[in-house]
């Protein structure tokens, strides 16, 4: 259990890390209901180890407080009764440091459970908990950009923005026809949405060594890509419309140039980075301005041994949906992934703000058509 405990410790740790600029007020807002508070993030990833592990395998443990299991629940209903997803800024109490408190009460027991068996279940929660924690520190860094972004002051919380890199690659990977082996099948930790290896048939295609550039966005704004209904699927048309988005989210044209919020503040565009925070809607309607499209997500995991990725989440033309043979764990630990295949839209890849060790090549990560909020980019396919 020694490189478990290790890792259980060391998430742990990087989640502090990423609070450490942040100053009490910063904590509780919720700008969107999609998006959390940081308190609320570091609440939750300790009440999934209370509850997953501590209060069925921890003999004669003491729960911390019992109004957490109500406050902090995400989405589990077999659990039991939750805050509305939308009102967890309204958590004032109990205050960011008795939320630190009871990281450090959790800490604890679980450091000592994993120090005196060797239970494989106990092992796998925990390494299902780690993997589930990474994913809330993505999570928390582009929820509280989003609530940054609505402060008139456009406050910095670090001097590193992601959103700078470049491509290092140019030109195009062509891919051969053929059957393939599609899933995970390693001994490595994965999540149940990528178990199911089977073969999938591939067309012959191409596939662009480069994530699309802001420069390139821009020429797609300026060639009146957001007013061109022909670029568009119709559920986006209708969706830019109504929300009247004419650029990427975080972009503000300041006298006749184009800046961005950032996690360093509000900076000039780099039209030579790599775009971010596009939705599914816009990178298809910049794929058909292109005269191009999106990869599938089974041509994304078989190109993707040779490519450089991980800079942007990338989208697919893939909608979300099981392997076969897909199977939904019994108990709380099956309401993980299962139940939202559908309406969603597969991402590949991983992103600047993504958690060390958490990628590989058969990740699928989801959202709605709709999503802009993460370090989300494009990736083009002919």
């Amino acid at each position: 259990m020694d490189d478990i405990l290790n890792q259980y410790l060391t998430t742990r740790q990087y989640t502090n890390t990423l609070c450490k600029p942040l100053q009490t007020e910063d904590f509780t807002p919720q700008s969107a209901a999609f998006a959390s508070p940081p308190k609320w993030h570091i609440a939750h990833t300790t009440w999934f180890f209370e509850e997953m592990i501590l209060k069925t395998y921890s003999p004669n443990y003491q729960i911390f407080d019992n109004e957490y299991s109500y406050l902090f629940n995400s989405y589990y209903n077999t659990i039991g009764k939750r805050i509305e997803r939308h009102n967890r800024g309204l958590i004032t109490r109990p205050n960011i440091d008795i939320v630190f408190k009871y990281r450090d009460y959790v800490d604890q027991h679980m450091t000592q459970l994993l120090k005196t068996t060797d239970n494989e279940t106990i092992k796998s929660l925990t390494v299902l908990g780690v993997n589930h924690e990474q994913q809330h520190q993505e999570l928390l860094l582009t929820d509280l950009k989003y609530t940054f972004s609505l402060n008139p002051i456009c406050p910095k919380y670090t001097d590193l923005n992601f959103v700078e890199d470049t491509n290092t690659d140019t030109g195009w990977l062509d891919v051969t026809e053929g059957v393939y082996n599609i899933g995970h099948d390693t001994d490595g930790f994965c999540f149940d949405n990528e178990l199911g290896m089977h073969k999938t048939y591939i067309q012959p295609f191409s596939i662009n060594k480069a994530l699309v550039t802001n420069q390139e966005f821009i020429e797609f704004i300026e060639a009146d890509g957001y007013k061109t209904a022909n670029y568009w699927l119709d559920e986006g048309w209708h969706w830019i419309n109504s929300n009247k988005i004419t650029q990427p989210l975080y972009w503000i044209k300041i006298k006749n140039t184009w800046h961005h919020y950032t996690l360093s503040g509000l900076k000039p565009v780099n039209p030579d980075a790599i775009l971010s925070h596009i939705s599914y809607f816009e990178a298809a309607a910049f794929a058909f301005y292109k005269g191009m499209r999106l990869p599938t997500e089974f041509e994304w995991e078989v190109a993707s041994k040779h490519l450089n990725w991980g800079k942007r989440w990338e989208w697919t033309n893939s909608a979300y949906l099981p392997y076969p043979n897909f199977e939904i764990a019994k108990g709380a630990v099956g309401e993980y992934n299962g139940k939202f295949m559908s309406n969603q839209m597969v991402l590949r890849g991983a992103s600047v703000a993504t958690s060390k060790n958490h990628s590989r090549h058969t990740y699928r990560n989801f959202f709605q058509s709709h999503t802009q909020w993460q370090f989300a980019g494009i990736r083009l396919a002919k």
